[in-house]
């Protein structure tokens, strides 16, 4: 009797594009579970950010109850819900009358590590700040992070006078209404916030300074009830 083994058949090995095929559909699955989660959560994160724009116009302004979103077109302030592309937008906060409070205005620069994204409030008729509030930023855990965590710091911008321009000094030399008690241990973040807004009071106080530079609240409602847009980079 013959001691040979049966064959065994030999498996053949998938081809190149069965595997090209295969890697391609598990692709396009994922992506698919990518954008559906995406859409899914979106209303939330955008209407979480709506929330989170609103609170903050709110505690820049003291005292406002009503904003609306402004741009500056044609040499003048013109309400719109959506800022235009190239566009310059800030807030215009009133009180329960209607009347003109003064202006939460959105600015962004580089800090130490990353781009640092903050709203203060104005009070053209004063020429003050009277309040500020980072909305993002990466700077250094422990250090440059104060600018924001740091209750201090962030009081200085509730009673700032703006001209001739905020200034930065070492902490405990502040002797002047336009002055700024920097961090100790995050001068080049205290500087940033301050540069941040110097720059865009450039930008915006000559176009703020006109009696009658704000147009009337035109939209019905509170704060509460109004949709607020994510501030967007530059």
């Amino acid at each position: 009797m013959s001691g040979k083994n049966p064959s065994v058949p030999t498996r053949a090995e998938p081809s190149s594009a069965r595997l090209v095929a295969t890697l391609g559909l598990a692709g396009l699955l994922s992506g698919l579970v990518i954008v559906s989660v995406y859409q899914t959560t979106l209303p939330a994160i955008t209407a979480y950010k709506s929330k989170v724009l609103r609170e903050a116009v709110l505690r820049v302004l003291p005292g406002a109850t009503r904003v609306q979103r402004m741009v500056y077109r044609d040499g003048r302030l013109i309400v719109k819900e959506k800022k235009g592309k190239g566009e310059d937008a800030l807030f215009g906060g009133y009180d329960a009358e209607g009347g003109l409070l003064g202006y939460a205005i959105p600015a962004a620069g580089s800090g130490f590590q990353d781009i640092i994204r903050l709203i203060y409030g104005y009070l053209p008729s004063e020429h003050r700040v009277v309040g500020m509030e980072v909305l993002e930023s990466r700077e250094t855990p422990g250090l440059g992070d104060k600018i924001y965590k740091d209750a201090a710091f962030v009081a200085n911008f509730r009673d700032l006078s703006v001209d001739p321009k905020i200034v930065a000094v070492k902490k405990g030399a502040k002797s002047a209404a336009n002055e700024v008690d920097a961090i100790t241990g995050a001068t080049i973040s205290s500087k940033a916030v301050v540069r941040i807004i110097n720059e865009s009071n450039a930008l915006w106080l000559e176009r703020l300074s006109g009696p009658g530079a704000a147009p009337p609240f035109q939209k019905a409602g509170t704060i509460a009830q109004d949709e607020a847009e994510e501030v967007k980079k530059p």
